[in-house]
């Protein structure tokens, strides 16, 4: 089955889990914006805790905004922020120097939707972990029970008219969520060392920040474990 799932900020590590997973998987900016959700929110392990770090979004109150129109605001710094508190999580791990510069060019692009920045957080998030699923941007939206065609051939990250062999969709877009359990067949991660494990003990679903500033190059291999649990 081909899982679709919407765009996410970083996202957590189950995500790139279900990404190692499968060769190819569906982005969809047409569904509706969903409030409290990964599509602006990715959480951290900091000295007190987990901490969630929230984009700031123009709102139309009272419509249903699809994904792709949804813009961003800077009203609230919010950037430096989340960059100032992943600095008090990280700062002192091992391998923050070596992927704070790419978040931090991420985070003080200035994108205008929040789109853009869900799939330029996701590009990160794949280029540190090696992985190379294929992800198809779909712009209208997918109904429940479609059988999706995808194109033949090398694709990453572009927009696509999806003509090509078709394929029954796993619809993870309501299911995977920060506030319910994981879907069916997505384990949780095994646990890792995390910074603040000797206050907090370990905590589960943070974000691929978590995984990468703790294990460095380490965490594929933990990734690649965690594909033969479930």
């Amino acid at each position: 089955m081909l899982p679709v799932l919407p765009a996410f900020y970083f996202g957590s590590v189950e995500h790139y889990l279900l990404l190692a997973r499968h060769a190819k998987v569906i982005i969809d900016v047409g569904e509706h914006y969903e409030r409290q959700s990964y599509r602006t929110r990715t959480s951290i392990v900091g000295p007190n805790g987990i901490q969630h770090l929230n984009v700031r979004i123009t709102r139309d109150h009272g419509h249903k905004m699809p994904m792709r129109t949804v813009g961003l605001t800077y009203a609230e710094n919010w950037p430096q922020q989340h960059l100032h508190a992943m600095r008090s999580a990280y700062g002192q791990t091992p391998w923050f120097i070596h992927y704070f510069d790419d978040i931090e060019a991420t985070l003080l692009h200035g994108y205008s939707h929040l789109v853009e920045l869900d799939l330029a957080t996701m590009r990160l998030g794949m280029k540190w972990l090696g992985l190379r699923t294929e992800v198809i941007v779909r712009e209208t939206y997918v109904e429940p029970h479609d059988e999706i065609p995808v194109p033949m051939g090398p694709m990453n990250m572009e927009h696509s008219s999806l003509a090509g062999n078709h394929h029954e969709i796993l619809d993870l877009r309501h299911a995977f969520h920060p506030k319910k359990a994981l879907p069916v067949g997505i384990p949780i991660l095994p646990s890792y060392q995390q910074a603040f494990a000797d206050r907090h003990g370990f905590i589960g679903r943070m974000s691929v920040i978590d995984l990468m500033c703790n294990l460095g190059p380490m965490a594929a291999t933990h990734l690649a474990q965690g594909q033969g649990a479930g």
